[in-house]
């Protein structure tokens, strides 16, 4: 059944329909500077679409709360609940169908970001039974998936734009639509802007903004111009969804108003000087006394401490010591027997990395390596090395596993030891790893989960995958041309050990 929704007229007056079903397969970029009319045309594609299919709507100013009057969305006041209870909020919302208004108004940018990742996050991590189709609006989309780094800190950058590239990535098989709106394309993520197949652009004026709007409709240079002269709720339109060919379209009219209405000229009161002057310079209330705080005495162990750190800061720093290569090799050799009693563990694969790394610390100090231990970042590497079955300095020279590294690096980081896992399987010619070992790697008890990794970084260009006459697997690495020997997808779990301990 193809379900059309009006969203206005053309500019020759006809109606001008979208394609829902095809929506929900292809996804939808709006694109308009302040005022131009994203947020009505978002109000108009919900509420046309609402008795149709289940909505959330990641909504940063609070525009969008009043569908729940007219189509009864459920708003969750985010800065009501933890991000736990969040991420929660999404599995249940999808479980029970139900639309949602996420209401971020109120929250700094941060709390935004870290919120809303939570939320969509629940969204996408519910199992297979529940993958109803789902309109995600986001509105303001460059505030959560912002193409360089601002003020707010890594952790919320990266866990909102890794939850963005989610929904408009890998949000189709699980029947997520994402809907993103921006002011800036220029200020929106490349790799999030680019999953969209449907475009609505409205007026803007910055010529960067300008010649990529026209790029994505496959206009002209010289015609990036009329996006000047677009009116209020006017847009131009292309896709799957909507259109073959550039089209303008005006925006209907919607049932609900926001409830952040736009600024209108009312009179000024009328009022002489003189009232005003009483009104405004009238003496302020009188302050409440603040009581005076009793500084506290220090204590005699304060005083001590105090003293101590003075001493140090004036002795010297004594110089570093030269460590020499041999002591160098001797030290890597160390901590990597440290890391292979650590995987050695029974639970090891399914463990977070947090836990392994506090692990893999107490072992380097009992063994004497102090400041010699890896920082987090350098364990993750050599953690994504020891899945894979390689030893710390394997094929360092090797320009085919250069070449596998920065092809790894392609993927997200907890997928990049399973990748090269099976890369060397197939340049030593080893039957393809089974999804219980591939599970292991990736850190999961799931085997359905192991499938969809690899249908994952297949559908990113990077493997092959086929089964031979007798239903066993064989990866090929693309352009490498590397081949795992056929493996049975079915088998145990000890594919992954026999590489991990063949790198000691």
């Amino acid at each position: 059944m193809t379900v059309a929704i009006e969203m206005g007229q053309t500019a020759a007056g006809s109606p001008a329909a979208l394609d829902l079903e095809e929506l929900l397969a292809t996804r939808l970029l709006v694109q308009g500077n302040s005022g131009s009319g994203k947020s009505h045309l978002l109000r108009r594609l919900l509420e046309q679409s609402a008795p149709w299919v289940q909505q959330t709507i990641i909504d940063p100013e609070g525009d969008f709360v009043t569908l729940a009057e007219r189509f009864g969305h459920l708003v969750i006041e985010a800065e009501d609940h933890t991000e736990r209870a969040l991420q929660v909020a999404g599995e249940r919302a999808r479980i029970h169908r139900v639309s949602t208004v996420l209401n971020l108004e109120g929250l700094d940018a941060e709390n935004q970001m870290r919120r809303a990742a939570a939320f969509l996050n629940g969204l996408f991590e519910i199992s297979r039974d529940h993958w109803y189709p789902m309109l995600v609006v986001v509105d303001e989309a460059q505030l959560f998936a912002p193409a360089v780094a601002g003020e707010v800190s890594d952790e919320a950058r990266k866990a909102s734009l890794s939850a963005m590239t989610n929904l408009m990535c890998r949000g189709r098989k699980r029947g997520l639509a994402g809907v993103i709106a921006t002011q800036r394309l220029a200020k929106l993520a490349k790799n999030v802007a680019a999953e969209a197949s449907n475009f609505l652009m409205g007026r803007t004026f910055l010529d960067i903004d300008m010649a990529r709007a026209a790029d994505l409709l496959g206009m002209e240079r010289r015609q990036a111009e009329a996006f000047r002269d677009l009116e209020r709720g006017q847009f131009m339109a292309l896709g799957p969804a909507l259109s073959r060919r550039p089209l303008g379209l005006r925006i209907g009219p919607t049932d609900t108003r926001p409830r952040n209405a736009t600024p209108r000229l009312t009179p000024l009161p009328e009022a002489s000087l003189e009232d005003a002057r009483a009104v405004i310079l009238a003496a302020p209330p009188p302050e409440t006394p603040a009581r005076p705080q009793r500084k506290p005495q220090p204590e005699l162990l304060d005083q001590l401490m105090a003293a101590k750190s003075a001493a140090l800061e004036l002795r010297p720093e004594p110089p570093a010591p030269v460590v020499s290569e041999e002591e160098l090799a001797e030290r890597r050799a160390r901590v990597e027997r440290v890391l292979r009693a650590v995987l050695a563990e029974p639970d090891a694969g399914f463990r977070a990395v947090g836990v392994l790394y506090q692990e893999f610390v107490v072992r380097c100090r009992i063994e004497g390596l102090g400041t010699a231990v890896p920082d987090l970042n350098d364990f993750r590497r050599m953690l994504t090395r020891a899945r894979a079955g390689l030893g710390g300095d394997d094929a360092a020279d090797d320009a085919g596993w250069q070449d596998v590294s920065l092809r790894a690096s392609l993927l997200p980081e907890d997928m990049q030891g399973v990748f090269m896992m099976i890369a060397r399987a197939a340049k030593d010619g080893r039957p393809c790893p089974s999804d219980a070992a591939i599970a292991r790697a990736y850190g999961s008890h799931s085997l359905r989960r192991a499938q969809r990794l690899l249908t994952y970084i297949e559908d990113q260009g990077l493997i092959v995958c086929q089964l031979d006459g007798a239903g066993r697997r064989i990866v090929t690495l693309v352009e490498l041309a590397w081949a795992t020997a056929p493996g049975d997808p079915n088998a145990d779990d000890t594919t992954n050990e026999s590489l991990v301990a063949s790198s000691s």
